[in-house]
This record gives C-alpha cells, structure tokens and sequence, in this order.
C-alpha cells in the first residue's frame, strides 16, 4: 500500500492518545496526544506500524465510564492509561527474535477485539493497548491466547481502511449468524417448573429422551407426581440427579442458581409470573423454555440487556413434546424474500445493516429504514437506491417525528400487513422494543443490535413465542471467524466496508472524532490514520473544496475507495 517514499525508518518517539480517566478531557494531555518512545519487541513480540483506525461507539463507552467500564476491569486509568482503538490495520515492522519463522516485516493482519490470555477477557484497545496510537506492540497476550494467535492476515492489495472496518463489520455479520442450541447443554443443568393445570396437558420429553446431551441435575419445581416420575425414571440410565425444590412463591431462585446460573429451563403451561422468576436464573447461553398452548394472561418483564450481553435465549412450543421448542424454525439471517425494519437504522452501524440486508444475494425484498434525524435519513437514499433498484429491493424511509404516531402506525402496517420478519434495533431503549414487537410477523425476529444496559426490562408478550413462533435475539461483538469472513468477503468484493466511511482525519483529529461518534455527527464511520498527523477531521462531502487531488478518487456515489486513500497518503508522504 505504502509507496516507496512513505516506507520509512522506525523512528524513536511516537504520538499516542492515551485515556487517563473519565470523560474527553481526560483523553490525551491538553487536548493533544502524547509523545513518547516507540517500543523495542522483546523476542517474543512485534511491533506494529498501525495504518488505519476505525472510531467506535464502544470507544465513546469506555470515555463516558473510565474506571467503571466493566472491561477496564478496575484498573486506574490515571497511572495506567489505557489506549483506545480496536478497529485496527496493522502491519508488521519489526519481529522478535523467538518469532521470525513465524512473521516477516510486511505482513498485514486485523486484530480480534476480543483477547483472552490465561481466562482473562483483555481485549486489545481496552485493557491492552490499541489502535490510536502510530505503533504498538503485539505480545503474548496477542500471539499466544486462549484461542491461539488472534490475528487474521490480510492481502497486501487491501485497503487499510476497509481492513480496520472489517472488525465492525464482522458485528454486523455476527448479528445474524448466532442461534440458540438445539439440546439441552451436554453436563449442564436444567430446570423444570410446573404451572396449574399442566398435569391435564400430558407433556413429555420427546426427542430428549433419545438424545446424548445430557444434564447431570434435573430440578423439579410443582412438577406433579407423574411428571416426576418419569423424570427420574429417565435418570436411572444416565445417572442424572434429579431434585426437588420448594415452591416457586417459596423458592430463593438466586440461591438456586448459584454463581453459574442454570442453562435449560423448562416451564410447564407457562405463564408470566414464572417466566419473570426464573428467567434471572439463566446462565451465560442460558435457554428458557416457554411452553403453552394458550396465551399468556399479561406480558412478561423481561431483561433485554442479558439478551444482548448474556445470550439468553427465549424459545417456545404449545407442547405437548417440550423438545419441539429446541426446533429452529427459521434461521438467524434475514429472511429471503421476506420484509426488514431497520429501527433506528441511519447511524453508522445502522447504515451498514442497511447495506448489508440491500446488497446480499437474496436477503428481504423491502428494506424499511425509520430514524429520528432527517440529516442522516436524507443519506440512506443517497448511498443505497442506486444499488437497491440494481438487487431488485424496496429501499423505504421514515421518520417517525415528522409523521406523528398514527400516520408511523398507518404506513408499518401498509407496507407489511403481515408484520416484518425481521425488526433489528439500534435504539438502547425498552420502550422502541416493546413498540417493534407489535408489528413482528409469525415466526419473525427482533434483533437488538444496540447495546442495551443489563437491567433495562421491557414488557413482551412472551407467549407468542410458543404459539407464533417469534424470537428475540442479540449479539456483542464477534468471533474471530466473522472476522475471517469479513475479511474474506471484502477481499473477494462480495462486501465493501468502504462504503462505511463518512469522515476521515489523522491522528491529531482522533480526539475530535471522539467527539463526532458521541454527538452522532455522521452517519457512517470515522477513520483515522495514525501515520498521517496533521489532517484535520474531514467529511467526505468536504473534500472536494480541502482536498481535490483526493476526492478525485472517491467513488461516483462519493464514497471513499483504496485509490482515494492511496492519493491521500501519497500527498502526506511528500510533505
């Protein structure tokens, strides 16, 4: 990517925002990035020349709460800073001694947010240091994991920008890739509670009483004698151990769950009192079984936060084979065919669901994108009618504030009669996912895509999981194989994580750009080049009138390309 004059030698001392507590003031000294020496690796270390950084609002998290962001982990920012960034194109520049089999000085690699070294989640630009700084060091925690190496390579023809963009993008893939499990957790622990009347509805295990996943305890709440009966009778060929617990208006349901939580409940004729009781007793993947054949007197109260956070999974079956509710009806992508609601959808993560429901091979034939903010609506249309009208798809913008409740209502309900099959969420707040769940169809799915704090409850009709078949699901983060895949894609053209880009700036505006993704200034990404200082933040639109050498390199549409990027470093270079 760099040219021959912008290959240059390592120097000794770098620029770095570094984090020293709460709030923007608090992110580099004065105002402005610190300077201090490039590292040297150890033998077991590399150091890397970062290229370009993607701005996050996961960033702006960690500034809002300092010390109190959970994955800081209490450490005093104050004498301990951290360095933010986890949207990061590296390339290696100097290799350890230990490691020089393994890599070369040019290789290129995207970094795996998410780092566990030794059962500690680390995370690079959290409690390792990251991406807003022009070199970093890459050492055990990075090379050797829990996970292995968590770096992905990257061809030397890619753009840095669309290389750091595929961390974000990976989320987006993440998002509609991730599905409850089809059996009961192998060695884990299940809970069964019996309602009123169950005992008429001859409920049994089936396909569970053949399967190899098997718990080691069953617990048994107002479970009747018969139910219980052939629970335990189940036991004697695999050794479970089933318990009966007291009374579920009796039961101490924290105790119960112990630190680790429960993995399977199952609640019998389900009705929302239980389903509010046991649901904080699920585990991490935790999966809450609500079976009824008939609708649930009142809506639940249900924690969306360990949706997203804790994966807690909702399923349901109107029985009377319990295991049916394990069945997966539907997959997680969005539907072939079917009709998408992007709630809240014209930010940047947004925009690049948006792109990524508009431009699949098949995905929904109506794309609805509703958002409060005309400035950043007005570019959905702009960006993605073109290619909406060449996929064959139904491109439709609403806002909701201009059109006053009843006509919002009135145009949802022309343009999906039958409901959405998909509702992603990108509004934080429990009040949006009660309104979207009204407008889901059979077998639809919401996704809430935005960080919803644990805690934050919502008021759900959960028993239209069980008798329609609806589902809510979310994701944080990714894997390292949706990074693999996104980077996959982007370099096989299927994905252009380019087209995400809204503002670019060099290092000395990663502050300010800090300050843009807070104020939801632009309605796509913000990325830095840490090897380029002093360019100001600079919204693609403006480039023309600062810049005209590279904005002559952006695409018809206007958006940011590799040969744009290329003019851009090529004009920083020669100064």
């Amino acid at each position: 990517m760099l040219g021959p004059k912008q290959e240059r030698a390592i120097p000794e001392r770098q620029l770095a925002w570094t984090l020293y507590g709460k709030g923007l003031e608090n992110m580099g000294k004065a105002g402005k990035p610190v300077e201090w020496p490039v590292p040297k690796p150890a033998a077991n270390q590399l150091l890397a020349r970062v290229d370009a950084a993607g701005l996050c609002f996961s960033d702006v998290k960690i500034i809002r709460l300092g010390n109190e962001h959970p994955r800081i982990l209490g450490r005093d920012l104050q004498t301990e800073p951290s360095i933010l960034g986890h949207e990061a194109s590296l390339t290696i520049v100097e290799v350890g001694k230990e490691l020089r089999g393994q890599f070369q000085v040019g290789d290129r690699f995207v970094v795996q947010a998410d780092i566990y070294y030794q059962g500690k989640n680390l995370a690079f630009g959290y409690l390792l240091p990251g991406a807003l700084e022009q070199y970093v060091l890459l050492g055990d925690e990075i090379l050797r994991g829990d996970d292995g190496v968590y770096l992905v390579p990257v061809k030397q023809g890619t753009g840095y920008s669309e290389a750091a963009l595929a961390e974000p993008w990976a989320c987006v893939l993440c998002a509609y890739r991730q599905h409850p499990r089809t059996s009961i957790a192998p060695g884990g622990v299940v809970w069964v509670i019996g309602r009123p009347g169950c005992e008429q509805k001859g409920y049994h295990a089936g396909a569970f009483a053949y399967t190899s996943a098997v718990p080691r305890r069953i617990l048994c709440t107002d479970v009747p004698e018969t139910y219980l009966a052939a629970l335990k009778g189940l036991a004697l060929f695999a050794a479970i151990k089933v318990e009966q617990t007291a009374p579920l208006a009796e039961l101490d349901v924290a105790a119960l769950a112990g630190e680790r939580g429960i993995d399977d409940i199952f609640i019998l004729n389900a009705d929302a009192e239980a389903i509010e009781k046991a649901a904080p007793a699920l585990a991490k993947w935790g999966i809450l079984n609500i079976v009824t054949d008939q609708p649930l007197a009142r809506k639940a109260s249900i924690d969306l936060g360990s949706i997203h956070y804790a994966y807690h999974a909702y399923v349901g079956c109107k029985g009377p084979d319990v295991s049916l509710g394990y069945v997966q009806k539907r997959k997680p992508a969005l539907v072939d065919g079917g009709k998408c609601w992007m709630l809240g959808g014209a930010g940047p993560m947004g925009q690049m669901h948006v792109q990524l429901a508009i431009e699949r091979a098949g995905g929904p034939r109506l794309v609805v994108v509703s958002d409060i903010d005309n400035e950043r609506l007005d570019t959905i249309p702009t960006r993605f009618a073109a290619a909406a009208k060449r996929y064959g798809k139904q491109l439709v913008c609403l806002n909701p504030k201009e059109l006053g409740e009843e006509a919002f209502d009135a145009k949802l309900r022309e343009l999906a009669p039958q409901g959405f099959d998909d509702i992603v969420v990108f509004v934080p707040a429990a009040s949006v996912v009660e309104q979207a769940s009204e407008y889901l169809a059979d077998s639809g799915m919401i996704n809430l895509f935005a960080g919803i704090p644990r805690g934050t409850n919502a008021e759900l009709d959960m028993g239209a999981i069980a008798l329609r078949g609806i589902r809510y699901t979310g994701t944080s983060g990714s894997s390292i194989d949706d990074l693999r895949t996104a980077i996959a894609m982007t370099e096989r053209g299927e994905l252009s994580p380019n087209r995400s880009v809204a503002a670019i700036g060099g290092l000395a505006a990663a502050r300010d750009g800090m300050q843009t993704v807070m104020e939801g200034t632009f309605p796509g990404k913000v990325v830095i080049y840490p090897q380029i200082v002093d360019l100001e933040l600079t919204a693609l639109p403006d480039l023309a009138d600062k810049l005209p050498e590279v904005a002559a390199y952006l695409d018809p549409d206007g958006a940011w390309t590799k040969e744009a990027e290329a003019a851009l470093l090529r004009k920083f270079a020669a100064r």
